[in-house]
């Protein structure tokens, strides 16, 4: 009788510390995510662990359709939209990127592609040239009717475009000096075409710029005025 009790007693014990299917499951999303977080950590400092741990591996496979434990509940949710492991790495490099980087057009690339990605994009897309390029925009001739470009000077990135909008005092144009741009360009791919002039408030001319270097243009018209702009490219 003692014996029989006793070997009740051990099957019970037993069958409580067996785990069960939902903790079965649980320890596999949880071991995924330790996999994930010691990948990135491999890869350099773990600046947004958010993203890449335990709880982003919970959340994860919640989105790719499967179910997810509530740490505030029992309750289970499912959330539509997978993210894929090599975009999750992809968009923890580029914040940590977005971070680190002093270099302000490599920020703004890491920036551009990791809204991109959180947004649901696929890697191949945000890695296409040109995603990030910007647009920047120049006034020829300032309100007030002084010949001048506004801004004069402006800072760019390699495959950002410049949008120039015939503004006051006009007509202008827009002419790149071909002792003044990047080895390899040519200066008629960039310029307005010779004789061309926009004569209308409003009118645009834009060029992009894919060298990086320093660049100067001019306003034929008015360059004896002193029309002339410089472009930096990085």
């Amino acid at each position: 009788m003692i014996y029989a009790l006793c070997l009740g007693f051990a099957l019970i014990a037993g069958i409580s510390a067996a785990p069960t299917p939902t903790e079965e499951a649980e320890s596999r999303v949880i071991n995924h995510g330790e996999v994930l977080s010691e990948h990135l950590a491999a890869r350099g400092r773990e600046l947004f662990p958010m993203l890449v741990g335990t709880k982003c591996a919970r959340f994860c496979d919640a989105r790719a359709g499967k179910p997810a434990m509530s740490e505030a509940s029992d309750q289970r949710i499912v959330v539509k939209g997978p993210i894929k492991a090599l975009e999750m790495l992809a968009m923890n490099d580029d914040l940590n990127t977005l971070v680190a980087s002093d270099d302000m057009c490599t920020r703004r690339s890491a920036m551009a592609r990791a809204a991109g990605l959180a947004s649901g994009l696929a890697l191949a897309t945000v890695n296409a040239p040109g995603f990030a390029a910007g647009t920047t925009n120049v006034k020829l001739g300032a309100d007030n009717g002084q010949l001048v470009f506004v801004p004069d000077d402006i800072k760019i990135c390699k495959g950002d475009t410049i949008v120039w909008t015939n503004n006051k005092a006009g007509p202008h144009n827009v002419v790149f000096d071909e002792e003044a741009i990047p080895d390899g360009v040519s200066k008629d791919s960039i310029s307005m075409e010779e004789g061309a002039l926009l004569q209308e408030e409003g009118q645009t001319f834009k060029a992009k710029l894919d060298v990086a270097g320093a660049y100067a243009y001019y306003c034929e018209p008015h360059r004896g005025a002193g029309m002339n702009g410089a472009v930096t490219v990085s």
